[in-house]
C-alpha cells in the first residue's frame, strides 16, 4: 500500500472513530446527568443523531473502498472470468449512476441551506439555479452555535447571529459523503476494467471468522 494511501485511510479512520467514541461519550455523559443530577443535556440526542448520520454516510464510502461491504457472490463464483468481469462492470455502472442520482440530490437539498445554487435537471445536473431562495437562516433544534463558526453568519446569514448550529453544517455531510462514495466507484470501475479486481464487494468475514474457528478446534484435538 503507498504512503498517501496510507495516510488517507488513517484520516477516514481517525475520523469515523472519533464520530464513534464522542457518540458515546455524549450518550454516556446524558445518562449520568439525567439518572445522578437529575438534570439533562438539551443538545445530546440531537447531536448524537448527526454524529450516526456522518458515521453511516462516511462510512458507506469507506467501506467500499476496503470492499467491506457485504454481498452475494454465489453465481459470481462459478461463471468465466470474462462473464464475471462483464457482471462486475455493470454492477459498478449501476452503482455509479445511483451514486450520482443520490450526489444530485444531496447537493440540491444541501446548498440551499449554505446559499449555494441547487442545480437545475430533474435527473442529471444541466447548470445551476440563479434564482434560488436561500435558506441559510435555518437552524437546527437544539445545538448551540459554536462560537469558533461564527464566521458563518457573514457567509450565509448575512451577518444576523445564530442562536443554534444552522443545518449546512451537520448537512454538509450529504454532498460530501457521496462525492466520496462517487469517487469511490469509480476507483472500483478502473480496478475491475484493468483486471485487478472482478467484483465489488469481496467481504468474506463469516468465512474468515469459520476458519479460524475450525483452525482453532483442530489445534485443541
Amino acid at each position: 500500500m503507498s504512503r498517501e494511501h496510507s495516510f488517507v485511510d488513517t484520516i477516514e479512520e481517525t475520523v469515523i472513530a472519533t464520530l464513534l467514541g464522542a457518540m458515546t461519550v455524549v450518550t454516556f455523559s446524558n445518562v449520568i446527568a439525567r439518572y445522578v443530577f437529575n438534570s439533562n443535556i438539551l443538545w445530546a440526542l440531537e447531536l448524537t443523531v448527526f454524529m450516526f448520520g456522518w458515521l453511516v454516510l462516511l462510512g458507506a464510502s469507506y467501506a467500499v473502498k476496503k470492499q467491506s461491504h457485504l454481498g452475494v457472490d454465489a453465481i459470481v463464483n462459478i461463471v468465466s472470468p470474462p462473464v464475471r468481469k462483464a457482471m462486475a462492470l455493470f454492477s459498478i455502472a449501476c452503482c455509479l449512476v445511483f451514486s450520482l442520482l443520490l450526489l444530485k440530490g444531496a447537493w440540491d437539498y444541501w446548498s440551499v441551506y449554505a446559499e449555494l445554487p441547487p442545480t437545475t435537471g430533474r435527473w442529471f445536473p444541466t447548470g445551476f439555479d440563479t434564482d434560488f431562495r436561500g435558506q441559510g437562516w435555518y437552524e437546527v433544534q437544539d445545538i448551540p452555535m459554536p462560537a469558533i463558526l461564527r464566521f458563518l453568519e457573514d457567509w450565509i446569514n448575512f451577518g444576523e447571529e445564530y442562536e443554534k448550529m444552522p443545518k449546512a453544517i451537520p448537512y454538509v455531510v450529504l454532498p460530501v459523503s457521496l462525492a466520496l462514495l462517487t469517487f469511490r466507484f469509480a476507483q472500483v470501475a478502473v480496478q475491475i476494467w484493468r483486471g485487478e479486481v472482478d467484483r465489488i464487494v469481496a467481504s468474506h468475514e463469516v468465512e474468515d471468522e469459520l476458519e479460524q474457528v475450525r483452525a482453532q478446534q483442530g489445534g485443541h484435538d
